[in-house]
């Protein structure tokens, strides 16, 4: 074997074999989903490289007998690999595990990429690294950087070129710089787009680049053109003929061109940029990630340690010890997210105080959370929500997100809600969903997408806001009169209501949004609100039994209602019945609340258009009572979701009384095993959705009563082995969803009755199943399904 290795045949099928084997348990191994997509793009950018392998033994000179444990450990990573993808996505007390031999593995693999890069790199010569600043500002200042002591001439403009001064200690930043460079190394990347929120160190990775060890001994010259005035008769594009003409003559090394801080307004500028040179890149440095042009990497926060180092780099003079209690600074720098500008600025602030101010600080983040108190790092984050100001709902929608407690993944079915309500936004979500992936490409959010749904549905969909710029979008609201906020944040600590609530000419809300946070120690003892503009309620609660406030029934334009608990087990809401009281009332989400029986019958909610259930236990809350039908209760209800129910054995007969629905999504629900024969009555139903419910065994025949069916999902029920012969009397069907059915299903020959029908959404063994049927169903297309998978829905389920 050790001989194979010299000409590389053997080293390459090994990792060829690792490829296959990890694209395989991707398809499978849902849990290690994420591990294993950055171990295949590892993979992916090693073996065009091995195949030179001569070349990578002239650098390496690996003795065979180091070779022979490559290739062992090699075989190992394969028989690990494997063996995750064996292991059932239900059997998650195995992950950590193997999470942890997969992350390991991991690392061997891109310790080897660089080694695999310097080989290369020395063989395809130096690079040239220009840093261009500041191009925000329309081209008017033309700041290139350059390494030597010369001065350059460029089509007759003299310029000084000097070498950026080198940093010191860029704590946290070896990994970032690392992949940085596995990203640039990529022969497939022409672009880069290195994206953070202001305060993360994005310039700061940049300009370590160019001091890296590694990009030195590659570059025949690193240098920086600074300063160059270009005389204001110049045009954008004679700047830019110029530039490119400059680069040329740079040839035949190959060059990189880092243009920092390009904001979403400018981006027309990189398609400028982007000239026709062999071995020529970009990195762009952004506070979004400018997603059309290619190659992205997020700058993440900093870790608790390395965080710490930055703080104290900055709060502690080298020469003199302190004598500042431990505790008090570990919760200043908790309090500063990790972020390194806010770390830094704070810590100046304390450097050489006295205790009593270091206490004060840390006293100040315990109660009001916030460090929006120095005008460096204020301007630096306002001025991305400045940026928003020619997007007002967009930003108002980023401030919406602060509604929702820190450190939570929002979803965004209940941001959908209200902004449908608050702003007018279309009922699917499509204007609320394109709102979040602005505020995504700006890093002003992380959005999680566990599975994107063809048919509309966004319930995988799940938004991070951070700590740091949740305390921006708070601050915002805090600085309009109580009056005349658009909305209000309320945090009720064990019963400690805010003061204002308490006085006796108390001020009255008037804002459209109120969110009110408690914690586990609340005994639902509410203190009298005056809301009456409120449209949108946010309920945030910890304790596992709750009541609903009084000063609800004089919430006359309330329309949604969203109530959630956070932690394991439900709550149970005490005065459930009091929902009826409200006469507005349009949409309501409960996630992780234990329903009463006949809490949607005992009384009626007459104007009530959308329900929403999430990890509920449902009991009989739909059955009818002796004096109120279900029908009657819910006389216009149009859309109900039941998402993760915990209970949920059969579907309530009950619900099969509301004929005027439109939308019905029973997902994920692990013990639904039956439908009821009655749902053939839903005769207005357009969208149907069973998926991720595995123990449902059949669908009833009566499903073919449904004329006005156009999308129906039952992905993931794989217990169901046949469809039913009445599916031929869905002539209205557009849209049928079949990803992860079993491929033992039956399809019945009555299918080629559905001459309207354009889309099977499936996996590749479904696709096959289709095959014969395409050819006889002219407006069939069979989509199969590659969709990324991961596991960001655990959340919900306590993992």
């Amino acid at each position: 074997m050790a001989a194979a290795l010299v000409g590389g045949a053997a080293l390459g099928a090994a990792f060829g074999e690792l490829l296959k084997a990890v694209v395989k348990a991707r398809n499978r191994a849902l849990m290690f989903n994420t591990i294993l997509k950055r171990m295949e793009s590892t993979l992916k950018s090693i073996i065009p490289v091995i195949k030179e392998i001569e070349e990578l033994n002239k650098v390496l000179d690996r003795p065979k007998q180091e070779m022979g444990q490559i290739m062992e450990q090699i075989k190992k990573g394969e028989e690990l690999v494997l063996e995750c993808s064996g292991i059932h996505w239900l059997a998650c007390w195995k992950r950590p595990k193997y999470a942890g031999k997969l992350i390991k593995l991991e690392k061997s693999l891109k310790s080897f990429f660089e080694i695999v890069m310097q080989a290369q790199q020395a063989r395809d010569g130096k690079e040239t690294l220009l840093e261009v600043k500041d191009l925000r500002m329309d081209l008017k200042r033309l700041d290139l950087n350059v390494k030597t002591s010369r001065a350059h001439n460029v089509n007759g403009y003299i310029a000084p070129l000097v070498l950026p001064e080198p940093l010191i200690n860029p704590i946290g930043l070896e990994v970032p710089l690392r992949e940085l460079k596995m990203e640039l190394f990529n022969d497939k990347v022409s672009m880069v787009v290195l994206s953070a929120p202001p305060g993360c160190g994005k310039t700061t990775l940049a300009k370590l680049l160019c001091h890296d060890k590694e990009v030195k001994e590659h570059l025949q010259r690193l240098f920086q053109h600074k300063g160059y005035e270009v005389p204001q008769s110049q045009t954008d594009e004679h700047l830019v003929y110029h530039l490119e003409q400059f680069l040329k003559s740079l040839a035949p090394s190959a060059i990189l061109l880092i243009l920092d801080d390009i904001w979403p307004e400018s981006d027309s500028l990189l398609d400028k940029f982007n000239f026709q040179i062999p071995n020529y890149k970009i990195l762009v440095t952004s506070r979004s990630s400018l997603r059309r042009f290619g190659s992205s990497y997020k700058l993440k926060p900093l870790n608790d340690k390395d965080a710490m180092t930055v703080f104290c780099n900055s709060a502690f003079l080298q020469d003199k010890s302190s004598n500042i209690d431990e505790d008090v600074v570990k919760k200043i720098v908790k309090g500063c997210k990790g972020f390194p500008l806010a770390l830094k600025v704070v810590g100046r602030s304390l450097c050489g105080e006295p205790e009593e101010i270091w206490k004060r600080k840390e006293m100040e983040l315990s109660k009001h959370g916030t460090i929006f108190e120095d005008d460096e790092l204020i301007n630096c984050l306002q001025s991305s929500l400045d940026a928003l100001d020619n997007k007002i709902i967009v930003k108002e929608c980023f401030m919406d997100l602060c509604s929702f407690p820190e450190d939570q993944r929002i979803p965004a079915t209940a941001l959908i809600d209200m902004w449908a309500e608050l702003y007018e936004l279309d009922e699917d979500g499509v204007h609320a969903i394109a709102n979040l992936h602005e505020l995504s490409n700006r890093n002003l959010i992380d959005l999680c997408v566990a599975r994107k749904d063809a048919s509309g549905y966004y319930n995988k969909h799940l938004v991070m806001q951070h700590d740091l710029l949740r305390e921006l979008a708070i601050r915002q609201s805090s600085l309009e009169s109580f009056e005349k906020t658009k909305r209000l944040i309320i945090e009720i600590r064990a019963n400690n209501v805010p003061d204002w609530c308490m006085e006796q000419k108390q001020p009255s809300v008037g804002g459209r949004l109120l969110s009110i946070s408690t914690d586990e120690k609340f005994s639902s003892n509410w203190c009298n609100i005056q809301a009456p503009e409120v449209e949108v309620l946010v309920l945030n609660c910890r304790t596992k039994t709750y009541s609903l406030p009084d000063f609800l029934g004089k919430m006359k334009k309330l329309k949604v209602l969203i109530v959630t608990k956070y932690g394991f087990f439900p709550t149970e809401i005490r005065n459930f019945p009091f929902l009826g009281t409200i006469s507005n009332l349009k949409r309501i989400r409960l996630e992780k609340v234990s329903i009463p029986s006949f809490g949607f019958t005992s009384v009626q909610f007459k104007n009530l258009h959308k329900i929403t259930l999430v990890l509920c236990n449902i009991g009989q809350a739909f059955s009818s009572t002796s004096t109120i039908q279900v029908s009657d209760a819910l006389p216009n209800l149009v859309e109900i979701n039941i998402d993760y129910s915990n209970d949920l054995v059969e579907l309530p007969v009950g619900l099969c009384q509301l004929v005027q629905l439109g939308k019905l999504s029973i997902t994920n629900c692990h013990k639904l095993v039956a439908l009821p024969k009655e749902i053939g009555n839903l005769i207005n139903l357009e969208i149907v959705r069973f998926s991720g419910c595995i123990e449902l065994a059949e669908l009833p025949s009566t499903i073919g009563s449904l004329h006005k069916l156009k999308i129906l999902d039952i992905s993931e029920c794989s217990e169901i082995r046949k469809l039913p012969e009445q599916i031929r009397d869905l002539q209205n069907l557009r849209k049928l969803h079949m990803i992860g059915c079993s491929n033992k299903i039956e399809l019945p020959p009555s299918i080629l009755e559905l001459e309207h029908l354009k889309e099977v959404i499936c996996d590749e063994e479904i696709a096959n199943l289709w095959e014969p049927f395409v050819d006889q169903l002219e407006n069939l297309e069979i989509k199969v399904d590659k969709e990324d998978i991961n596991l960001n829905w655990l959340y919900n389920v306590g993992f």
